[in-house]
Parts: structure tokens; sequence; C-alpha cells
């Protein structure tokens, strides 16, 4: 069954809706299929549905499996873990996979820039303030471009890449106020970083009436943020795709019309100045 929604994608690719959770469906769209990525968003279903792309991926004998995970697991064992449900289960996840025998390659990105849209765009546009409870604790977000293009190429020649894991983060780790200063930069504006108490923060959260299992994740990825969990660095964008990872700067000016847009030259400018020089575009 194909669905309105993706058919942009055509001729491309052919578009298939099935049900992750339900292994006759996740065979039907498999088989087939020599390479798989494997990808789900937050979910209370994420360890079965990939226990579930396990056993049909075996039975089918694919040539590899491609799989997401995140950066955070590198940090985790049987002993320690996170407050998150959906951490744990990436965890497990990869546990599973190790011992399914199947040929995986392993991504781990970092933090999406693209949660900078949900999470900040709001306190950017009508503030001018990225209000996140992340503390000094520093961050180096990687662009949902970059990943795409990491896995693009693994599935394209996988044969290297068996076994493999690679790890991904944007081109700098920094404290949110330096994150604040890249925002500023790519829209001509000041923005600052205002440090939000993670009680307040999680209150907000839930008045957005996010799932239990969504909103634990999210509270926790700002209390690892805040305790230098994210301080991380790994060129996997650029050895794997021989061309650097965004950087914030970059994803803000790409998305600036959804961050209250950009201060023209003029307006940024007192009337009662004179300015001489060259102005960099973003």
């Amino acid at each position: 069954m194909r669905t309105s929604a993706l058919r942009p994608c055509e001729p491309l690719a052919e578009v298939v809706v099935g049900d992750l959770l339900e292994p006759a469906d996740v065979y039907r769209v498999v088989n087939g299929c020599r390479r798989i990525y494997f990808g789900m968003s937050v979910s209370r279903g994420y360890l079965e549905a990939t226990v579930t792309m396990a056993a049909v991926a075996r039975e089918l004998g694919v040539s590899a499996l491609v799989n997401m995970s995140q950066m955070t697991v590198s940090q985790m064992s049987i002993q320690n873990s996170t407050p998150s449900p959906q951490q744990r289960q990436h965890w497990l996840s990869e546990q599973v996979l190790a011992w399914s025998g199947l040929p995986v390659v392993t991504i781990r990105p970092t933090m999406f820039l693209e949660s900078f849209l949900p999470l900040a765009g709001p306190g950017v546009r009508d503030r001018g303030r990225i209000e996140l409870p992340f503390g000094r604790g520093k961050t180096s977000p990687v662009a949902a471009a970059d990943v795409a293009r990491v896995v693009a190429t693994v599935l394209a020649d996988p044969v290297p890449h068996l076994g493999q894991l690679y790890e991904l983060t944007g081109p700098q780790s920094q404290d949110m106020h330096g994150v604040a200063r890249e925002f500023s930069d790519a829209l001509n504006r000041e923005v600052t970083y205002a440090d939000t108490p993670s009680e307040d923060w999680e209150r907000g959260l839930k008045k957005l009436g996010l799932p239990e299992h969504l909103s634990r994740h999210v509270v926790t990825m700002g209390e690892l943020h805040r305790a230098g969990r994210y301080d991380r660095l790994a060129d996997g964008v650029q050895r794997v795709t021989g061309k650097p990872a965004m950087s914030v700067r970059e994803f803000v000016s790409l998305h600036a019309d959804e961050f209250g847009g950009r201060r023209s030259e003029r307006s940024a400018t007192p009337n009662n100045t004179l300015r001489f020089g060259l102005t960099a575009k973003n």
C-alpha cells in the first residue's frame, strides 16, 4: 500500500506502509531487499521492532543492516544506564543485533541539530534567547542531512563498513553560550543563552502533552547535557563521506525563517552610525 505523503520520493523509491511491530508486515516489506537501513523514532516499542527486524533479516539472509543507534550508548553498560527508557532500549537493541550474527553497521549520532527547532525555536523567535536546561555542559549536535549522507554512503557500498561503528557529531563541542554566538552570527542579531531550571523545563514539557516515554527521554537529554555527557567530538561524518559535518551556524542559516528570520544590515546598524568595510553574507 502506498501513502501519498511520501510520494515525492518516487520514482527513486518504492514507498510501502507496514507496522514495524508486525513480523508479517516487516517480512513483506524487506523480502527482496539485500540491504536494510533500520531506524525508528522514539517509541515504547523500539526494542520489539529491532528484534522483529533482526529475525526477519536473518530469515531472508540480508547482506547488510545499517542500524541507527545513539551516541549515549557508548557510555552505557549493564551497570551504567540512564533514566531514559529509550536510551536503554537502544543499548539493548545493539546487544540483540550483535548476538544475531547479522552483517551490521552501527551509526551513533549525538543530539540532532533539528532538535533546536522545537526546543529552542520559540525562545529564539520571541525573546532572542535559547532557553534550555543544559547548564555549562558542552554539546556537538549533528545535522540529520549529515547522518543521512553517512547512511547512504554505507548502503551504497557496505562491504568495507561491515562490523564498524561510526559516531557522528558536529565539527565543534561547545557550551550553549558558544552555540548562542553561532545563532547570533547566522541571524545577524543578538541571541543569548538562558539556563533554565530543569524542573521548570520538565513542567513545560508536560504542558505540551508529550507521551511519558518521549518526555522522559527529552528530560534525560537535558540532564545528561548538564552533566557533560554530550561533550563529545567524533570525525565519523568526515571519515565516511569525505565532507565535514555542518556547523550550528550553517544549520541556523538554512533555517533562519524558522528561528525568526535575520535582521537586515540596515536595521541592525544605528541611524547615526556611518559604517565602512565588507560584510560576509551568511
